[in-house]
């Protein structure tokens, strides 16, 4: 899956949020400060360019689209951050979170229990 930049992703938990939008909602959702509305053009035109986004044209006003959900590109994300920093494990992903003391005992605790019930 390809990825999206920083400014690609806020724009796409926009979309997400919104499940669709024209291009003043999208800014008008966006996080302070809101960038420029023509900023905001460009990073959906790029979108669409990669197949993240398509745009439904209503006379000269544009609808936008997600075409990949939060979840598929969460997946994705999760999947190359694994082989490509931690050669392909989630075991040493969630060893490094440990490590790190970003993942707590009762957060493994509750992930095994999630583990059993599939």
């Amino acid at each position: 899956m390809k990825t999206l930049t920083r400014a690609e992703e806020e724009v796409m938990k926009v979309l997400w949020k919104l499940g669709s939008g024209l291009l003043m909602e999208v800014v008008e959702n966006m996080p302070a400060p809101q960038p420029h509305k023509n900023t905001v053009a460009t990073i959906l035109k790029t979108m669409v360019d990669k197949e993240f986004v398509s745009v439904e044209n209503i006379g000269r006003i544009h609808r936008y689209h997600p075409l990949v959900t939060k979840e598929a590109y969460s997946k994705g994300t999760l999947t190359n951050m694994a082989k490509g920093y931690f050669d392909g494990s989630f075991s040493n992903v969630v060893s490094f979170l440990v490590d790190e003391k970003k993942l707590s005992i009762a957060d493994l605790e509750l992930l095994l229990k999630q583990l059993k019930k599939k």
